[in-house]
C-alpha cells in the first residue's frame, strides 16, 4: 500500500536545476503543488511558467539567515499550506585540506548545514502544529561513508545525517516524519567542481547518476504508509565501490 501526494503542497530548496528540479517535475506529476525555492529568480520563474500552474516560484537567498528565518509564510501564502519539505539545497567543496580555503568552506558548511537546519526550523511549527508533514533532506553517500577525497563535504553531510536520526526522534511524537535520501555520484552542477581526471573515470566507468533516479527514490520514501518512515534511503550507481 502507498500514500498518495495527490493535492498535497511541498516544498523544495535548490529547485532551479538538478536533484531540485527533478524532485519538483517528479511530485507534480504526482499531483501536488510545489514551491520552488532558489535565489536565481529570472531561472525560478522561467522553469515554474513551464512546469506548469503547480509550481510556484519563491526567490530567497539561504545565504541569508534572515530571509530563511522568513520563510514560511511566503510558502503559505504562495500555496495554502505545506506538507512536504525538502531541505535539497547544497554546496560541495573536495580537495586536500592542505591546500583547502577556509573561507570556501565556510560558504559550504553555511549552506549545506546551518542554511539546511534553520530552513527546517522555519517550517517545523506549521507540521507540528497539523500533527501531519514531511522533511527530506539531500544528504550524500559521504554522509554515511567517509570520502577521502572531500573531507570538507563529507564533514557537512555527517553533520546532516546526525541532525536527521536526532530531529527523526524528536518529531515523531508529532505526526512529522523526517528522513534522507543519500546518493553516490549525481550528474549535477556540484559536479564541476571535481577534477578532470575523476570526471573523466566516472564518466568512462558509468558510475554516475542521473537526478531523475533520486527524485524517484524521494517519491518512494513519501508515498509510505504514514507509520512507516525511511529514515536513509542509499542509492548508488553499480560501479561504485562504497
Amino acid at each position: 500500500m502507498t500514500e498518495s501526494i495527490k493535492g498535497k503542497v511541498a516544498a523544495i530548496t535548490g529547485a532551479a536545476s538538478g536533484i531540485g528540479l527533478e524532485c519538483a517535475r517528479t511530485l507534480i506529476a504526482e499531483g501536488a503543488k510545489v514551491v520552488l525555492i532558489d535565489r536565481a529568480k529570472d531561472k525560478l520563474e522561467q522553469l515554474c511558467a513551464e512546469l506548469g500552474p503547480n509550481a510556484l516560484p519563491l526567490v530567497v537567498d539561504l545565504l541569508q539567515p534572515q530571509e530563511v528565518a522568513a520563510l514560511l509564510p511566503p510558502i503559505l501564502a504562495l500555496a495554502g499550506g505545506l506538507d512536504i519539505f525538502h531541505a535539497n539545497a547544497g554546496a560541495y567543496v573536495g580537495g586536500d585540506v592542505l591546500d583547502g580555503n577556509p573561507d570556501e568552506w565556510d560558504r559550504v558548511l553555511n549552506l549545506n548545514v546551518n542554511a539546511a537546519f534553520r530552513s527546517v526550523h522555519a517550517v517545523l511549527p506549521h507540521m507540528v502544529a497539523q500533527k501531519s508533514g514531511d522533511i527530506i533532506f539531500t544528504s550524500s553517500i559521504a554522509g554515511i561513508v567517509p570520502v577521502v577525497w572531500e573531507p570538507i563535504y563529507t564533514a557537512s553531510k555527517f553533520a546532516v545525517q546526525a541532525f536527521v536520526h536526532t530531529t527523526r526522534r524528536q518529531l515523531a511524537k508529532h505526526g512529522v516524519r523526517v528522513g534522507a535520501v543519500a546518493p553516490g555520484p549525481v550528474v549535477t552542477a556540484l559536479l564541476d567542481d571535481w577534477p578532470k581526471a575523476k570526471m573523466d573515470e566516472a564518466l568512462a566507468s558509468g558510475s554516475l547518476m542521473q537526478p531523475s533516479e533520486v527524485a524517484d527514490a524521494v517519491l518512494f520514501m513519501l508515498t509510505r504508509p504514514r507509520n512507516v518512515t525511511i529514515r536513509d534511503l542509499v542509492i548508488l550507481p553499480n560501479n561504485v565501490d562504497l
